[in-house]
């Protein structure tokens, strides 16, 4: 049977089942198996792929997407997450556009302590929002900056979908956590200078206002109370790694001891927020892992059927050179966010786009930064990215679809000149993973 044949009979059953409403997990195991038994010589080709499967889903990588679920999970219900908003207004004082940018710094801390990128909207959003409107701010400094920064979740480290990309695309997880950080402050850093010269050019979208000024006494106390404890976990899941004390998995573990010491020093964890914090990321990581477990065996049935090589060949045959089609496949994954969520992009592109890479012999760690940075951009593309989605179910009532759509627009524009800068200048992302591991 020819290549794209074999794919086509693949891929058909898999999208079809998915736009059908089925879950990507069984979409995953229902193609999966019948495909095993098709065209793998029938209960042999099934029990194969389930070995393998079993071992690649006993492998120690994957345990930091527990770690990561429960770091994120004791943080929110804590309420640590809430006292870090708190602090950073103190800080802000009367800057013009404060609580923009208080979006843009609040994203990038609970990116650093949770990696969830849904959970960082709907508490900015919630939080925020409702403080924005109250001043007078107008719809694209009020929604647009919360839909940008909490996409920063994907792009610093801890990030469960960058561990599981990790996963999928068997690259080493310590190297692409490491080569994630400056991209995603790089990003922050566009977000800012966006939020900056708006509010200097149109002073209206975020008119100034009184604030009671805060002592610098006041200030520093915030500060040592609510953010520098956040260093320490910080440093527990990234700085152990820096230093060669911990491999990725130990330093997930350590962030998420880290984590619940934290809320049992500040009195915020009762035995009922522990169990319920438990049990939601149980939930979560389950679910994970069940896609997980269906890419994986999804990646070897393209494999042992030759539909990949067979692909490969054909990519690697267009009259494109190498960076073209590297762009196209970018862009490809920016297209797809904007119906798809992430995980199931991830799990039906990586296993096709991976090989093509190494084999025009660029960085795979490169190209995985890259891939994150169009997932975070295709989650707030119109009209059905994710995060578009979770933003109108915390916005003030009466906010409509177009207004949040007009207001992601300036933030997908920082995320596609990162994509340029990132594709342009890789030294971003190597430099960082060739100080620390070469």
């Amino acid at each position: 049977m020819d290549w794209w044949l074999t794919l086509l009979l693949i891929m058909g059953p898999l999208l079809l089942l998915m736009m059908l409403g089925m879950p990507v997990a069984f979409a995953f195991l229902v193609v999966n198996l019948v495909g095993a038994y098709l065209l793998l010589g029938g209960m042999s080709g099934v029990e194969q792929l389930v070995i393998n499967t079993t071992g690649a889903l006993t492998s120690f990588t994957l345990v930091p997407i527990a770690m990561f679920m429960i770091m994120g999970e004791v943080m929110f219900r804590s309420g640590i997450a809430n006292d870090l908003l708190d602090t950073l207004d103190k800080w802000f004082g009367k800057l013009r556009g404060r609580l923009a940018f208080m979006a843009v710094g609040g994203g990038v801390l609970f990116s650093t302590l949770t990696g969830n990128s849904m959970g960082s909207i709907a508490l900015l959003g919630s939080s925020l929002v409702p403080e924005m409107e109250k001043r007078g701010y107008q719809k694209p400094m009020t929604l647009g900056p919360i839909l940008g920064s909490a996409g920063l979740a994907i792009m610093i480290p801890p990030s469960s979908l960058a561990v599981v990309l990790g996963v999928v695309a068997e690259l080493p997880i310590g190297r692409l956590l490491i080569a994630i950080i400056l991209p995603g402050l790089l990003m922050a850093v566009l977000y800012t200078a966006y939020i900056l010269g708006r509010c200097t050019l149109q002073p209206d979208v975020a008119p100034s206002f009184d604030v009671a000024p805060t002592p610098m006494r006041v200030k520093l106390e915030a500060g040592a109370r609510n953010i520098l404890p956040i260093g320490i976990i910080v440093f527990a899941v990234v700085g152990v790694i820096f230093l060669g004390l911990a491999t990725p998995t130990e330093a997930a573990a350590s962030g998420a001891v880290a984590t619940v010491a934290l809320a049992l020093v500040k009195r915020r964890l009762s035995l009922d927020i522990f169990k319920s914090s438990m049990f939601e990321s149980a939930g979560i990581s389950v679910m994970v892992l069940l896609i997980v477990a269906g890419a994986i065996a999804f990646t070897q049935l393209l494999s042992f059927t030759g539909a990949t090589f067979g692909l490969m060949d054909a990519v690697l045959g267009l009259p494109f050179d190498d960076k073209t089609i590297v762009l196209a496949m970018v862009l490809t994954v920016v297209l797809l966010g904007m119906f798809m969520g992430p995980l199931p992009i991830m799990m039906i592109t990586l296993p096709i786009f991976v090989p093509v890479v190494e084999q025009f012999g660029f960085d795979p760690l490169w190209f995985a930064v890259l891939f994150l940075i169009a997932i975070e951009t295709g989650s707030t593309s119109p009209p059905l990215g994710a995060a578009l989605f979770v933003m109108k179910a915390v916005a003030p009532q009466g906010t409509r679809m177009g207004s949040i759509y007009k207001a992601a627009v300036p933030f997908l524009i920082c995320d596609f000149l990162a994509i340029a800068i990132v594709f342009i200048f890789p030294e971003i992302v190597t430099w960082p993973v060739g100080l620390m591991f070469d």
